[in-house]
């Protein structure tokens, strides 16, 4: 029996990767430290206080790298590469890949169903616990001297709390794009199956090396990692640049997969102004992912460079500019920015018109504009360095191009207002996350125009204006439009409904918590707090604000739990659900719920626009029989009825 259940253990394909991940560490830092035991170098020294942590640094970071390597082969997600390397063919999709229950999430899948649920669960156990670290030192603020952690302690978690955050956004990301890009242009799978496996899987070892930084002495330089402090900081500096560079190698992959799909697998009669506005949002936000997260993969590798080799890319004494770091950082952070957002904006704009039962106002302008925010993104960089010392003239051009981006942003948010005009609106969860995403983003949008005019920008600048304003942008951005999409795609991917009440309960208490967190934040920023900051005297008045925010993301926080105990049961005691609940035009909502192993037995036409609600026709030629069950044509409340091929009525 209990070799059974070893043998058991080990078939799981994280384990075997992670067990992988220990013995290739070893064997790189044993290879670096023989090295340096040949050429006369110490080897091994262990002293915390000195920031000495056994190995030797470089024996740490090659070890680091030989890990991630290493998980790989040990996971299995290279297996089928190597096979062809030797000359031996493969299964398409191995027996294993559709494999049954929880084993199929913890082993490489080649279906782009299993990989978006695991980046799914992936990102909302790392934004989790990127949470945690926020109660931690949020608890900290509540009001003024250090109760709980020092300084030090402070400035790592805080940073660890950013760059969690955003690595766990960035797996929400490809989440709802490997979900649902192939089902919503007709495809079977991503163009590149095995690649969308690997693009998932080398997030496991980034996160792994990202939080060990947090054992080995930390780092004190925030999410953004600026030289020349980056340069002497901490051990787990290293391992924050590594964990980085990887979750980057992750994006740049999964974007290039994202565009070969949405270029190479659509339907008939889907041409680009047929497709679905997600997909169009997928498609820029991929464009920049390929395109611009190099940039940040750069500027890491060269800081790495100069702490392992002594180079000095960033190091004023040794002929280098750390103002250059800043320029190849944020020419890939900001329009990261839009990495993050413009996915959340398309699940707006998709979900807008079912809820209203009217076509979206503007199609073809909110399918542009995703592209002109894209374009625009690339220039406005510099508006993040007013303050740097960077050549002054370059402030007001970049004051202008920041200013610009208004303009496809604006386009979005009027076909919105229009969609929802005199709609038929029914309020279920997910349109709830809708409309707060809505006005949450507006929040954003609005305390923005301040840090890209320059006069203002020079205040403003590294205070807690700039925090509630990014975090305003996040939330309305991101993680809103997330939890509207985890709602409204849950019958489809479980096949069970979630319990509304519950489903309520959770947008209720996070809108309003959202709110008091971002605007005491604004209130704090302008009456004098800096960002980053472990400590603030009482005499600036804001004792009130700080505790208001700690409170409000013990709010959210406890909102959130609400939302994965109710999902968790709900995927294995919900109702049943129907093939399409929400009387959605969509292709995936004309398949069973959950979806098939290959998605679509047989090929469909388009013939028709995606939101033509209340317009007789479909979007889709589908034949019902094959798919789906005539429970379909009963009536929801509140709105059109939906006949199986998608067609409606008022």
């Amino acid at each position: 029996m209990k070799d059974t259940q070893k043998a058991g253990v080990f078939s799981i394909g994280l384990v075997r990767g992670l067990i992988a991940m220990l013995i290739g560490f070893l064997t790189g830092a044993a290879f670096v430290s023989l090295i340096r035991l040949i050429l006369g170098l110490s080897v091994w020294t262990w002293n915390p206080s000195g920031n000495q942590f056994g190995f030797a640094e470089s024996a740490w970071v090659v070890g680091a790298i030989f890990g991630a390597i290493a998980f790989m082969l040990g996971v299995g997600v290279l297996s089928d590469w190597l096979k062809w390397m030797n000359g031996q063919q493969t299964a398409e999709h191995p027996a294993d890949a559709f494999a049954s229950g929880w084993k199929r999430y913890l082993s490489v899948s080649f279906d782009h169903k299993a990989i978006g649920v695991q980046y799914g669960v992936t990102s909302i156990v790392v934004i989790g616990l990127a949470g945690i670290f926020a109660l931690i030192f949020r608890t900290e603020l509540a009001q003024p001297g250090m109760q709980l952690l020092t300084l030090e302690r402070y400035n790592t978690i805080m940073s660890l709390h950013g760059i969690v955050m955003i690595v766990g956004i960035l797996l929400g990301v490809g989440a709802m794009s490997n979900y649902l890009v192939p089902l919503m242009i007709g495809a079977n799978d991503m163009a590149f199956p095995r690649l969308n496996a690997f693009a998932y899987w080398i997030n496991v070892p980034a996160a792994v090396i990202l939080l060990s930084s947090y054992f080995l002495g930390g780092f004190d330089t925030g999410w953004t990692g600026y030289p020349p402090l980056s340069a002497k900081a901490p051990l787990g500096m290293d391992m924050f640049f590594l964990g980085v560079y990887f979750a980057g190698l992750s994006s740049i992959l999964g974007s290039l997969n994202v565009i070969a799909t949405t270029i190479r697998l659509r339907a008939k009669g889907m041409h680009y102004f047929r497709m679905p506005i997600f997909v169009w949002t997928a498609l820029a936000t991929a464009v920049i992912g390929l395109t611009a997260t190099q940039l940040i993969g750069l500027s890491f590798q060269m800081v790495l460079f100069e702490r392992v080799f002594g180079m000095g890319f960033f190091a004023p004494d040794k002929g280098g500019n750390p103002i250059l770091f800043q320029h190849l950082f944020w020419f890939y952070s900001h329009p990261a920015v839009y990495v993050f957002v413009l996915t959340g904006l398309g699940v707006i704009s998709e979900l807008l018109p079912v809820f209203a039962r009217k076509p979206l106002f503007g199609y073809r302008w909110v399918a542009l504009s995703s592209f002109g925010i894209a374009l625009v993104g690339f220039l406005v960089w510099a508006h993040h360095m007013f303050t740097s010392g960077m050549s002054p003239y370059l402030r007001i051009p970049f004051m202008y191009s920041t200013l610009l981006v208004a303009v496809p942003t604006g386009v979005k948010f009027f076909s919105w207002v229009a969609t929802i005009w005199e709609g038929k609106l029914s309020f279920e969860t997910p349109m709830l996350f809708v409309l707060g995403a809505i006005s949450i983003f507006l929040l954003g949008g609005l305390s923005g125009p301040p840090n890209a005019t320059v006069a203002t920008d020079l205040h403003l600048q590294d205070t807690y204006w700039i925090v509630g304003h990014f975090h305003a942008t996040m939330f309305g951005g991101f993680v809103f439009p997330f939890f509207a999409a985890i709602y409204y795609w849950f019958p489809k991917i479980t096949g069970r409904m979630y319990n509304e009440k519950l489903g309520k309960l959770h947008f209720f208490l996070m809108l309003p918590g959202f709110y008091i967190q971002s605007l005491s934040q604004m209130q704090a920023g302008l009456l004098g707090m800096r960002r980053r900051i472990g400590d603030y005297d009482p005499a600036l008045g804001i004792n009130l604000q700080q505790l208001l925010i700690t409170i409000a993301a013990f709010v959210i926080f406890f909102s959130v739990v609400i939302a994965v105990v109710n999902l968790i049961y709900s995927a294995r005691r919900g109702p049943i659900a129907a093939s399409n609940p929400w009387r959605s035009r969509s292709p995936e909502f004309m398949l069973p719920s959950p979806i098939p192993q290959h998605n679509y037995e047989h090929a469909f036409e388009v013939v028709g626009e995606p939101y033509d609600y209340g317009i007789a026709g479909a979007y889709v030629s589908i034949d019902p029989d094959r798919y789906i069950a005539k429970e379909e044509e009963q009536p929801a409340a509140g709105g059109a009825v939906t006949s199986p091929t998608g067609a409606t009525t008022d």
